[in-house]
C-alpha cells in the first residue's frame, strides 16, 4: 500500500499535489487531512495544509466501467468538504522535508541522508545506486541486505542501521619466578558508538558511519583485590598502583606488589696491611733484556709487625616474598685461615714473627698466609753447587746450567740465561737472559691441584657408587653367613673393583703417584691423608677392618677435595723472560715474552698470554687470551695458537701456515694476513676479523 504526505496553501493543493506525484485520479485515493492551512497576521503564525494520501487496494484490479466515470457533478471541493479532518501533534518540520523531498528537483534520480532516513527520488531514466561501507546496515523490508552496492527506487521501503561496538578489558596478573613482585598489565576496552551523518543527494551514494570510540575500562580495585587474594598474595600491596590501573585509559603495566630481596652478608675474610707484590714488573731495556733494578723493592715486612686484619663474617638480613614466605639469606663462614711459617694470630692480627716476604695466597674461603725468606745465591747454579730447594724466594745472579734444578715456595729471579734447566716455583718466575731447552712453572701449587681435581672428580663418583653397591650385598644373606661380616670388606672391595669398577684402581694408583711427586707444593694435608687412605683401603690389605663407615668418611673427604679443586684461586703467580726456544713453559698466571719471542715451545697460560716478537713453531695457549706480534714462518714446523671459546686471539702478522685454535675451531691460513682478531660468534662460528 502506497502512502504520501502532499503540501499545499490550501487543501486542495495539498491534494492535486499528491495525486500528480502518485498518478492517480481522486477516486484512486483514501484521503487524510493532517493539518489545515492557517493564514495568520502577516504571514504570522501562518502554515499551508497537509494531507496524506493512501493508495486504495481497488486501484491495482480491474475497474467497472462506472468506477472510472467521474460524476459530473461532484466537484473536488465537495469531495473536500468530506473529508473527516484528523489532525494530530505533527511534527511541521518533518513533514515539510517529506513534501520537500518528493518535489525538489535537484533530488530527481538520487538518494540522500536525513537525519538516518533513507530517501530516493526516481526518474524515468535514472535509477539511484548506494554503496554501504562498514557499520551501516540497510534493511528491505525488514531484511538485511547483504550486497554493498544496491540499487535503490523510490516505491520500496528502507531502512538504515548502525551497529555499536564495546571490547571488554584485557588484564592479567604475573608473579616474578622469585615472587618478590607482582605486576599487572591492563589493556582498557573501547565503546564504539555509531550513527550516520547527513548525506547530500547523489546518484551514487556512499553511505559511512561517523564513530566516536571511547576508552572504557571496567577493572575495579575490588576485582584486584580478590584477584590478589586467590593468589595469597598479602603483602606488600601498593593500593595506589591498583587505583591507578583501574583508571588507565591506556594500556600500561603497574607493580601492585613488591616484596623484600634478602640481603646477602659476607663470609669472613682476609684485610692486607702490607704490599704484597711488586706494582711495576721488570723494566724492558733496548736490546730486549730486563733490568731488575729498576723494578720497585721486593715487599717485605720486619718481625712483629701486623700483615693484615682477619675479619669476622657479616651475616646478612631475611627478606620476604608477596605470599609472605621468608627468603633466607645465605649463610656466612669465617674464613678458613692456613697459617705458615713466619706468622702468628693475635687477637684477629696477622703478625710476622719472622722477617721476610709476606705471601697471601686465596682459594674461596682458604687462605693461606706466611712469611717468605729469600735465598740469594751469587754465581751460578751448576753441577759444583748442586740443586736449589728453598721454602721462600730465590734470586740467582748467574746462570742455571744443564739438568740442574731450582725450586721455591715463592719467587724465583734468574740474572742470566737458564740452559737445559727446570725451574719451579709456587710465585712467580722472572728471567734476565734466555731460556733454552728448559721448563719453567710457575704457580706450581695451583697446577697440581687443577691436575689432581681432575682425578679427584671420578673417584668421588665412582666412591659413591662402591658404597652404594656394598649396602646392597651386604643385606643379601650370602654376605651375613660368610666371613666378609668378621674379616671386613676388603673382598668384597676387591671383587667389585675387578668386576664392576674396572678404572678405578688406576685412577686411585694415579692420584697417589701424583701426591708423591709433588709433596713440596701440597700445603693442605687432606690432599696426603686422602692419598695415604685410598692406598690402604683400595690398594693395599689393610691391617685394620675396612668398615662401611670408614669408606663413606673417604667419600666425603674426596668431594671436599674436589670442591677444593674447583674454586678460582687468585692467582699471583707470572713468567716474564725475553725469549725462549725449545722450552716448555706453565704458569697459573700470565706469561709475557717481552725480547724476541719463542721458537718451537709450548706454552700454557692459565692467564694472559703475551708476546711481543715472534712465535715460530710449536704450540701456545692463553686461557684468558692471546696477543702476539708475529705468528708462523713461511716455512719449517707449523705454529699452534689457542684459546679457549670465549676467548679472542690479536695477531699482528700471521704467516701462511700458522694454526689458530679457537674452542673446538680450527683455521689454517691460506696466505700472510696482518691484524688478524680471532673469535666465535654467538652461532658458534670462527670469525676472522
Amino acid at each position: 500500500m502506497k502512502t504520501i504526505i502532499s503540501k499545499g496553501k490550501n487543501i486542495n493543493e495539498a491534494i492535486q499535489r499528491g495525486l500528480i506525484v502518485l498518478n492517480a485520479t481522486i477516486e484512486d485515493v483514501t484521503i487524510e487531512i493532517v493539518q489545515n492551512e492557517a493564514k495568520g497576521f502577516l504571514k504570522i503564525g501562518s502554515r499551508d495544509a497537509i494531507v496524506k494520501l493512501i493508495m486504495r487496494d481497488s486501484v491495482f484490479s480491474p475497474k467497472s466501467e462506472a468506477s472510472t466515470q467521474t460524476d459530473s457533478h461532484t466537484t473536488l471541493e465537495d469531495i473536500v468538504n468530506q473529508i473527516p479532518t484528523k489532525e494530530t501533534d505533527w511534527n511541521e518540520q518533518e513533514a515539510e522535508r517529506n513534501v520537500a523531498n518528493h518535489f525538489t528537483e535537484e533530488t530527481v534520480g538520487k538518494a540522500w541522508v536525513k537525519d538516518g532516513q533513507l530517501y530516493v527520488k526516481s526518474a524515468p531514466k535514472q535509477l539511484a545506486m548506494i554503496t554501504i561501507t562498514d557499520g551501516v546496515k540497510l534493511l528491505k523490508d525488514e531484511q538485511v541486505i547483504k550486497e554493498r552496492k544496491v540499487i535503490v527506487t523510490e516505491n520500496e521501503t528502507y531502512v538504515l542501521q548502525t551497529k555499536n561496538e564495546q571490547t571488554p578489558t584485557k588484564w592479567s596478573i604475573k608473579l616474578s619466578p622469585q615472587k618478590l613482585k607482582v605486576l599487572l598489565h591492563v589493556e582498557p576496552g573501547y565503546k564504539l558508538t555509531r550513527s550516520i551523518p547527513d548525506h547530500k543527494p547523489e546518484k551514487h551514494l556512499t553511505i559511512h558511519a561517523k564513530q566516536i570510540k571511547e576508552a572504557y575500562n571496567e577493572l575495579t580495585y575490588d576485582i584486584v583485590l580478590q584477584k590478589l587474594h586467590a593468589l595469597k598474595i598479602s603483602r606488600g600491596v601498593n593500593e595506589e598502583a591498583i587505583r591507578e590501573a583501574s583508571q588507565a585509559k591506556t594500556p600500561g603495566s603497574f607493580e601492585i606488589a613488591t616484596g623484600l630481596e634478602a640481603k646477602q652478608g659476607k663470609d669472613g675474610w682476609v684485610e692486607a696491611l702490607v704490599q704484597l707484590k711488586m706494582q711495576q714488573g721488570p723494566k724492558e731495556l733496548e736490546n730486549g733484556r730486563v733490568d731488575f733494578r729498576d723494578s720497585k723493592e721486593i715487599p717485605s715486612v720486619k718481625v712483629g709487625e701486623v700483615v693484615g686484619i682477619v675479619h669476622p663474617p657479616i651475616a646478612g638480613q631475611d627478606g620476604w616474598t608477596v605470599t609472605n614466605e621468608q627468603i633466607s639469606s645465605k649463610p656466612t663462614y669465617p674464613v678458613n685461615l692456613v697459617i705458615g711459617k713466619g706468622m702468628e694470630l693475635v687477637n684477629e692480627l696477622l703478625v710476622a714473627i719472622e722477617a721476610g716476604r709476606p705471601h697471601l695466597e686465596q682459594r674461596g674461603r682458604m687462605v693461606k698466609v706466611k712469611i717468605l725468606r729469600k735465598l740469594t745465591h751469587r754465581g751460578n747454579v751448576d753441577i759444583t753447587t748442586g740443586n736449589i730447594r728453598f721454602t721462600g724466594d730465590v734470586e740467582v745472579i748467574g746462570n742455571i746450567d744443564e739438568s740442574m734444578l731450582v725450586e721455591a715456595e715463592g719467587d724465583i729471579i734468574v740474572h742470566k740465561e737458564v740452559n737445559q734447566a727446570t725451574v719451579t716455583a709456587s710465585g712467580a718466575v722472572f728471567c734476565y737472559g734466555n731460556v733454552s731447552g728448559s721448563e719453567l712453572s710457575a704457580g706450581k701449587n695451583n697446577m697440581i691441584v687443577a691436575e689432581l681435581g681432575k682425578i679427584v672428580g671420578p673417584l668421588s663418583f665412582q666412591t659413591e657408587n662402591i658404597i652404594a653397591a656394598i649396602r646392597q650385598l651386604i643385606q643379601s644373606p650370602a654376605f651375613k653367613n660368610g666371613d666378609f661380616s668378621i674379616g671386613g670388606l676388603q673382598p668384597l672391595i676387591r671383587i667389585l673393583l675387578e668386576k664392576k669398577f674396572k678404572s678405578f684402581s688406576s685412577l686411585a694408583k694415579k692420584y697417589v703417584k701424583v701426591v708423591r711427586k709433588a709433596d713440596r707444593f701440597l700445603e693442605r694435608e687432606e690432599w696426603k691423608e686422602v692419598s695415604s687412605e685410598m692406598a690402604q683401603v683400595f690398594l693395599s690389605i689393610s691391617s685394620k677392618p675396612v668398615s662401611v663407615e670408614r669408606v663413606v668418611q673417604l667419600s666425603q673427604k674426596l668431594k671436599e677435595l674436589y670442591q677444593v679443586s674447583q674454586t678460582p684461586v687468585e692467582p699471583d703467580s707470572s713468567i716474564i723472560l725475553p725469549s725462549a726456544a725449545n722450552s716448555s713453559l706453565f704458569c697459573s698466571g700470565d706469561i709475557s715474552i717481552t725480547g724476541k719471542g719463542c721458537v718451537n715451545t709450548k706454552i700454557h697460560a692459565s692467564g694472559h698470554l703475551t708476546i711481543n716478537g715472534i712465535v715460530r713453531g710449536g704450540e701456545v695457549y692463553g686461557k684468558m687470551g692471546v696477543m702476539i706480534n708475529e705468528a708462523g714462518a713461511d716455512f719449517g714446523t707449523a705454529t699452534v695458537i689457542a684459546v679457549p671459546a670465549d676467548q679472542k686471539i690479536h695477531l699482528n702478522k700471521a704467516w701462511e701456515g700458522t694454526i689458530i685454535k679457537v674452542g673446538t675451531k680450527k683455521y689454517i691460513f691460506k696466505d700472510t694476513r696482518k691484524h688478524v682478531r680471532a673469535y666465535l660468534d654467538e652461532g658458534d662460528r670462527l670469525r676472522l676479523s
